[in-house]
């Protein structure tokens, strides 16, 4: 079984794939993860991140035992990733190690921006979580705060909305809500409740076995 989750920077979709994940004894994939390694990769080498070449050959040489580093999570590296994600050659490095991941049994939860349109597009489960940009801006600041980073609101929200600009309009699978898939609108919703929502809709949507 394949549950595939969609959404904006910070709407909460990786919160809600993990717990959904260890709710069902699945496999859980931050798929933004793999794009922050390959922009970690060029970051760490003095690469621009307008180098292309550079960014698919460390796409397709990816070590991806790293994808916990503390550093992949901040929010210089979430703005590089959203870059180098509209390259198709990194897209296409990634994909195959994506779809492999979300094949294993019982089941996978993996979340992105293109999981349910590109990655998996025949997941038993397509949800579409998002969120205001002002909400997602919020709790993105409380998250950085609890890290220790001195970070302003202002810029956050900035930054998200000019991520969901590239993220909706770039050529490379964009940013959309499959059209099987079902919206969550978690604005108003705390984690808990978030979850139990999803959880419904997974519960309800599931093929019956």
């Amino acid at each position: 079984m394949i549950i595939a989750i969609d959404g904006p920077a910070a709407s909460g979709k990786g919160t809600l794939g993990k717990r959904l994940a260890d709710h069902f004894g699945f496999a859980h994939l931050d798929t933004g993860l793999l794009y922050r390694a390959v922009a970690g990769v060029l970051l760490d080498r003095g690469t621009p991140l307008t180098d292309r070449d550079a960014a698919a050959e460390a796409a397709e040489n990816l070590d991806v035992s790293h994808l916990d580093a503390p550093n992949l999570r901040g929010a210089e590296m979430g703005e590089a990733a959203s870059v180098i994600s509209a390259y198709q050659p990194v897209r296409d490095a990634l994909l195959a190690f994506q779809r492999q991941f979300g094949s294993q049994e019982p089941g996978a939860v993996l979340d992105g921006r293109d999981i349910g349109t590109i990655v998996c597009p025949d997941a038993d489960v397509k949800l579409f979580i998002t969120a205001t940009p002002e909400e997602r801006a919020r709790r993105r600041h409380v998250e950085l705060l609890r890290r220790g980073e001195n970070v302003e609101y202002e810029p956050i929200l900035s930054d998200i909305r000019r991520r969901d600009e590239r993220d909706m309009n770039r050529a490379t699978a964009p940013l959309k809500a499959a059209a099987d898939a079902i919206t969550l609108d978690t604005t108003h919703l705390d984690a808990d409740a978030a979850f139990w929502a999803a959880l419904a809709i997974v519960e309800k949507s599931a093929p019956k076995t």
